[in-house]
């Protein structure tokens, strides 16, 4: 029997156990090394994600820090601020490893200088931005959606054009890049072509989302809510209304003198009676409130143009309507642009008012309709580039309402938008009456010295949009022959125009390659008591005068309306943006009627 040797030494237990064919010790203590060198290497790592190592070298501190700082990004309501790796780096490990491997080659663009000037950063900048742009592009914006989630954003806590903005990007598959460009940064967005931003910024199907119940549920509720406010402010103002006329009959005096001016021939020009539309029981008529906005030097091919107007996609690609996104943001508008802004007002007018609410009855005898617009007076405020400060001095105001004819690009998306261009009176690209001048045949075609009245489109043979290599906007004198101009009259493409001035007097007409005043008839009254404006205007509802849109039950018109106040003229009125008008329908927003 053969016994085992007490006396033989045993082997230590890390060596005694084997697992896939290695010792347990062996394995344990690669996992010991492992550990220590991925925390070696991940601590390592993660340094560079923070902003102080990203702001070390000069290039990064002096330039893009400074303009980050101060941004939403840096400080906020909230105090959450997002730095650099936020925004720059994916949070999971494989991109991470991907991004900081591509990060490699900006080492190399230190260490030779690539953009250790401010001259040469700016001169990279374009390319440095592009790489960023199509990077968060092809992502579908992950960086942005770490923090930001549409399925987590409530309609509720965002402006109207906002929410509606981010209703069209799940529905089209946009994504956060396509419209936030330059929000921590310079934005060099109008320094790329327009052929990159139409291909980097063209919906992606891919990105499509199905829209989370909960944010419909939130725009309801806005919604919901926006419109009682409406409704409130609306009996407020008719209230307001109603007041002012009791004034107005309580003021015996004042109409005692006022009558007693008339009969010695004193009367003003401001008051020519409310002899139109006496037979229109007005206070049966409900009044539809509207916003008249300063709109600037805002043209058609300003809201075509991506670079000037960020809506320019939804507009010309999308179908959307101007007041899809602008409808509760008027005022806001108004009063920004009045003051002056660098793209839509150079020369602003000191104390003149963004904005005018008006009231707004439309009613019709089964022959004529009959309009019937008010709105509170204002203090003059002269401008300073005018002699006497009063552009139009015959006329304290001017009234103008436009029908949309058909077959007019994007007429139904704009209204009288599609007649407002770039190279108007008053506007950027204004010829001027040396250029005018020059171009003989045209300018006696179009009967213009000074300046270019408004026009469509369609008269023209090419319309400058975009500006490329500096050209012109518009084109004012690209007309096309009087027999395809006659022909667009013969089809209904044009704008009905309708004018009534301060003394009462209206004039009836359309614009086409021009304003073209025509036979057609018109009655107007203009009225200015207690410090508030009535103007009333009526005209046949079908007419056999070239030019005039016949009105017809069953038929839905976007219309548009424009007030010249406080003796202006030009483009320094106030405006509506794209109005729906129908007989006898109440889902229009002016329902005309019947009396």
């Amino acid at each position: 029997m053969t016994q085992s040797n007490d006396t033989e030494k045993k082997k230590p237990i890390w060596r005694r156990y084997f697992l896939w064919g290695m010792p347990v010790g062996g394995l344990l203590a690669a996992f010991v090394v492992g550990i220590i060198f991925w925390g070696g290497f991940n601590t390592a790592m993660e340094a560079t994600n923070t902003k102080e190592f990203c702001v070390s070298c000069h290039e990064m501190n002096d330039f893009v820090y400074q303009e980050y700082q101060g941004t939403i990004h840096d400080v906020n309501r909230s105090g959450v601020g997002a730095v650099c790796s936020d925004c720059h780096v994916p949070k999971d490990w494989t991109h991470k490893i991907i991004r900081k491997i591509k990060a490699s080659k900006e080492v190399w663009g230190k260490l030779v200088g690539t953009i250790n000037t401010r001259e040469k950063f700016e001169n990279k900048r374009l390319h440095l931005a592009k790489n960023e742009w199509e990077r968060m592009k092809a992502t579908d914006s992950r960086e942005c959606r770490n923090c930001h989630d549409f399925e987590s954003m409530m309609p509720e806590f965002q402006k109207p054009r906002a929410r509606q903005q981010h209703l069209n990007a799940m529905k089209t598959g946009q994504t956060c890049i396509d419209c936030h460009k330059g929000i921590a940064h310079s934005n060099v967005r109008d320094r790329a072509s327009d052929e990159y931003l139409e291909m980097i910024e063209a919906p992606n199907h891919n990105f499509v989302r199905e829209i989370p119940k909960e944010y419909m549920e939130s725009l309801a509720r806005i919604e919901a809510k926006e419109a009682a406010e409406a409704e409130s402010a609306s009996a407020a103002k008719k209230a307001q209304q109603e007041a002012m006329q009791a004034q107005i009959a309580a003021a015996v005096d004042a109409a005692v003198a006022e009558e007693r001016a008339k009969a010695s021939g004193e009367a003003s020009a401001a008051d020519a009676g409310d002899t139109v539309g006496a037979n229109i029981d007005w206070s049966g008529v409900n009044s539809v409130d509207m916003t008249l906005f300063y709109p600037g030097q805002a043209s058609f091919e300003f809201v075509q143009n991506g670079k000037q107007h960020g809506g320019a996609r939804p507009l010309t690609k999308g179908g959307d309507q101007c007041t899809t996104c602008h409808a509760k943001e008027l005022e806001n508008i108004g009063n920004k642009i009045v003051k002056g802004t660098e793209n839509t007002e150079p020369t602003p007018i000191p104390g003149k008012r963004g904005v005018i609410n008006a009231t707004m009855q439309a009613a019709h005898d089964g022959e004529n309709v009959y309009f019937r617009l008010q709105w509170p007076d204002a203090p003059h405020a002269p401008a300073p580039f005018v002699d006497g400060g009063k552009m139009d001095p015959e006329n304290q105001i001017k009234v103008a309402m436009m029908i949309t004819g058909t077959g007019i690009k994007m007429g139904e998306q704009v209204g009288c938008w599609a007649t407002c261009h770039a190279d108007n009176t008053y506007m950027p690209f204004d010829p001027g009456p040396e250029a005018i001048a020059a171009s003989g045949d045209v300018a006696e075609l179009l009967k213009a010295k000074e300046s270019i009245q408004k026009y469509l489109s369609e008269t023209r043979t090419k319309i400058e949009i975009k500006g490329r290599r500096g050209k012109a906007q518009g084109g004012w004198n690209k007309l096309k022959s009087a027999e395809e101009i006659d022909q667009l009259l013969a089809d209904g493409t044009f704008m009905d125009l309708m004018r009534v001035y301060a003394d009462g007097s209206a004039t009836n007409g359309y614009l086409l390659e021009r304003r073209v005043q025509n036979d057609g008839d018109i009655a107007a009254s203009a009225k200015l008591s207690a410090g508030m404006w009535t103007v009333v205007f009526s005209r046949p509802l079908t007419s056999d005068k070239p030019g005039d849109v016949p009105l017809e039950a069953g038929k839905t018109y976007t219309v548009g309306f424009a007030i010249h106040d406080d003796f202006s003229s030009a483009r320094f009125h106030h405006v509506t943006l794209n109005t729906s008008l129908a007989l006898d329908d109440e889902t229009a927003q002016i329902n005309v009627v019947g009396r």
